[in-house]
Order: structure tokens, then sequence, then C-alpha cells
């Protein structure tokens, strides 16, 4: 039996934490040890921008005793990662550079969208009960030191997920200088997110019915409930959370921590984690509240164990990215039709041309997005649709895609209708590096092209068969209408399509009568 050792190292915004997984596929993911450093790096960026040497100091000190500990266990593989601490610290590059020195860790600074689709994965990884609970509305509600992501299912599929920027420790750092002037700590912070909540629930919520809340995020989890009746179901009643809420709420952090025996600092930020939580329970009117108890670290360990092969995974977790991409598309009108279309057409040609451009499924996957949101500017301007549509997708999270992939999209949504620059020319106003710059040449070539053959948004085309052969690309259209309009303006779009690939497209129209 293949049993595989992982450590994950997370470097979160007030503790960086290691933990060891051993992997098969006979006992699935089981967590062997744990080791958690408190450190608040985030009190540094939340309150200047930017973390001090001092604590730069302390972190690389931490992840040297970690790669020791790494060593003694004789991981096969680890990954390390930091979320919004060091996602936000202006220095972040040069701390990346100062742990590199000196731990020989190459650190991965997630995105948002990133992390949080690593969280949603760790709770996936309870795959029976997660599948089950997601058949009816739900709400995933993640909370860390930075912000809060809230994220909606219904009937097995992502409907959305927003990011709001109040995270415990964001919270309890503003409110530090007015909390000695209080006795209401609880409705100081339901002040302070009291708009950002209003405003997810008008945009989102409407009349959706909300059965379960899933909590997830860090440790604070697990001390919450570790004294509930029900620890293997990890389940509470809309009473029971009420009933918990008010022991916390009611009490300083002082006496939080020695009630729970957690160190002060830690107790500071479970009240703030309490009401967020609390508000979002009454907000939604949810029945359930279950605490998977899952983190970060096991999202990795997921991830790594999906790569390599070691777990029969169930979930779809592709299908998510995609539905929050086409939820966005829906938000901004786009036309579902044409939309449907181009995906057949574009997956039809990328597949065809897979010796040419060597791209894989996570290409396949940008094309797909970038072809659900390529002309969501339009709902802000039909003259300016390019900037429109990439300044629309460059403001929208897609969980699950990198800053640097949605950037790509981003590029191939502005570049369908306007002239692509050369790489030192786009390279000075964006982070894409080479290979990069050649992905979104060749998927805007591919868009560009299916567009082109939906011009008149008809859907004249029922079926396209493409076949690559002696440098060109045989397309066999089965079309219901008349296609003069089609065949005649597409001759710009091929020329651009010939300079990206070296390949001549060729129409083969067949009319169905």
């Amino acid at each position: 039996m293949q049993v595989a050792t992982f450590a994950a190292i997370d470097i979160g915004s007030y503790d960086v934490t290691l933990e060891i997984f051993e992997i098969s596929k006979k006992t699935g993911i089981h967590s062997i040890d744990t080791i958690r450093h408190r450190l608040e790096l985030g009190k540094d960026t939340y309150a200047h921008g930017k973390i001090g040497p001092e604590m730069v100091e302390e972190l690389c000190k931490i992840l040297q005793d970690f790669v020791r500990i790494m060593e003694g266990y004789q991981v096969d593989a680890h990954r390390a990662i930091a979320t919004s601490a060091l996602r936000e610290a202006e220095n972040n590059l040069f701390i990346l550079g100062k742990i590199r020195q000196m731990t020989g860790l190459n650190v991965e600074i997630l995105s948002n969208s990133e992390q949080r689709f690593l969280s949603y994965k760790a709770i996936a990884s309870i795959e029976s009960r997660f599948n089950k609970m997601i058949e009816k509305g739900t709400a995933i509600v993640d909370v860390d030191g930075g912000s809060t992501q809230i994220s909606l299912f219904d009937k097995d599929a992502l409907v959305t997920t927003q990011n709001i920027r109040m995270g415990n420790l964001r919270i309890r750092e503003k409110l530090q200088p007015v909390i000695s002037e209080t006795t209401h700590y609880e409705r100081l912070v339901e002040e302070l997110i009291q708009n950002e909540l209003y405003s997810f629930k008008k945009m989102y919520l409407k009349d959706r019915r909300i059965e379960n809340i899933v909590l997830n995020g860090d440790f604070f989890t697990e001390i919450v409930f570790r004294n509930t009746e029900d620890k293997a179901s990890r389940t509470l009643s809309r009473q029971e959370f009420q009933q918990w809420y008010q022991k916390v709420v009611g009490q300083s952090a002082t006496e939080l921590a020695v009630k729970l025996d957690v160190p002060i600092e830690y107790a500071s930020l479970l009240r703030p984690s309490a009401i967020i939580y609390h508000r979002l329970v009454e907000e939604m009117d949810a029945s359930l509240i279950w605490t998977p108890g899952t983190h970060l670290g096991r999202g990795l360990a997921y991830e790594y164990a999906e790569g390599k092969k070691l777990l029969k995974v169930a979930h779809n977790f592709e299908n998510d990215i995609i539905m929050a991409a086409r939820n966005i598309g829906k938000r901004y009108a786009v036309n579902r039709p044409h939309i449907q279309n181009m995906d057949m057409t574009s997956a039809e040609i990328f597949d065809a041309l897979k010796k040419v451009h060597g791209c894989g499924p996570r290409e396949r996957l940008l094309l797909r997005i970038a072809v659900m949101l390529h002309d969501v500017g339009k709902y802000i301007s039909l003259n300016y649709v390019a900037d429109s549509s990439y300044n629309i997708i460059m403001s929208n999270e897609i969980i699950g895609l990198s800053h640097a992939e949605r950037e790509m999209v981003a590029l191939i949504a502005r570049y369908n209708t306007t002239r692509l620059p050369q790489y030192d020319v786009l390279v000075q106003e964006s982070s894409l590096n080479e290979r990069q710059y050649l992905i979104v040449a060749e998927l805007t070539a591919i868009i560009r092209y299916t567009n082109a053959l939906d011009r008149s948004h008809l859907q004249k085309i029922q079926s396209v068969k493409a076949v690559l052969k002696d440098q060109k690309l045989i397309l066999n259209l089965v079309v219901n209408q008349d296609y003069t309009l089609e065949q005649g303006l597409i001759a710009d779009k091929e020329e651009f399509f010939n300079e990206v690939f070296s390949i001549q497209p060729v129409l083969k129209v067949k009319r169905q009568m």
C-alpha cells in the first residue's frame, strides 16, 4: 500500500502552522502532527502596510525549525503558502527572498481566491457529508485574520463566492482605540460589518433559502465546539449556537482565555469571529450549523493527493470554477446562447490544436472562462467593451484562479476586439511572463476566431468538427441558416490566427436542410 508523507506550512495572519499528513488510498488523509506558533504578522500589515524586520527575523527562525521537523519526518513532499498578511504587505518580495535565503523554502503567496478554494477543498475532503449538504441551500463562512469569505451553494452547484475585508484580526486592530470606552463590544463589531453584510444580502441572498451554514477558517471552530454533545457530527442547532454565542460575547478576552485555556491573544480574536458567525447565521436564518474543523493545511494535502492520484476525487472542482465564472457572466447580462455556441466551437478548436500549442487542461479551463466573460463589458459600455470587460474581470474574484490566471482571462477579453501589443509593451502594465503571454495570444486567437464564427449572434452553427492536417485546420461546420455574413467577415481573424499558430483555418460549410 502506497503511503505518502506530506507537510503543509501555512503562514497566516496571527500564527504559523506546520501540519504533517499521511496519505494513502486505503485510509485517506490523516494528520499525524501539528505545530502552531503564534506570530501576529497581520498586526504589522493591517496597521502599517508592511511587516517589520523583527517579525521577519522571528518568522525565519520558526520556519527553520519547521524545516528540521520535516527532515525528521522524512516527508515525501511539502508546500509552504502565505495568505493575506504577506499578500498585503508592501515588502513581501523582500520577505520571500529572506525566507528562501535563511531556510531554503520557496513560499507561495496565494491570492484570496486560491486560498478560499483550498479551504473549500479541505471541507470537500470530507466528501460524503459535504456533497449531501450542498444539495440544499448552504453557505460556507470562512473567517481568517484579514477577511471573511462567503460562498453560497444550491443543488450541488456554487452560486457565488464573495470576500468581505473584515477578518477577526483586522477588526480587533481597528477597534483597539475605542475598546476601553464601551461595555458593548459586540455592537461596535456589528456596526463595523453591518453595511457589507447588508450589501451582500441585498445582492446575493435575496429570496434564497439557506438551510445550512458551514463555519470554517481557523482552529477557533475546534475551540468553540469541542465541548458540544455531538462531537462526531460537529453540528449544532440554531438554539445551541445561540447559547454558545451568549456565553462567548458576554466575556472579556481575559475571561475567555482562562475559560478556554488559550493565550489571551487568541481569545481576543475569538470574540470578533463569534460576532461575524452570529450575524451571518441570523441574516441567513439557517437551522443547522456544521463545523468540520478543517484547515488550510488539509486543503494543501488534498490537492497534493489529487495531483498524485492517491485519492479518488468525487467532487468536480473544475465545475465550481466554471459556475463561479458563469454567475459573473449572468450578473452582467451576457448573451448566453452566443456564449454556449462559442464554448462548443472554441473547445473543438483547442482540442484539435493540442500538438501545436502544447497546452493542457488548465489552459482549456481558462479558455472556457474567457469565452464566458469576453463581453461582460457591454453591461457598462457598448462603445468601450474591451476595457470595460477587462476592468470587470479584474474586479471580480473567480474562486480557484490565481491573480495571474484572472489577469490572463481579463487580457484575452480586452484583446478579443483590440490589437494585442507585443510582449515588451504589454509587460509594462501587466505581471505576465513570456509563457503566460504566449498562452494569452493563443487563447485570444481562438476566441477571436470563434467569436467571428457566430458574428450574427444567431447560433447558426449546429455542430463543428475540427481536424488538423498539413498545416491547415479544417473546420467542418453544419449550419442551419445562410452563412454568407460570417464567411465574408472572417478574413482578418484568420490572419491573426495564422500569425499565432502558423496554421491556416479552412471552413467547410454544410447547410442543414
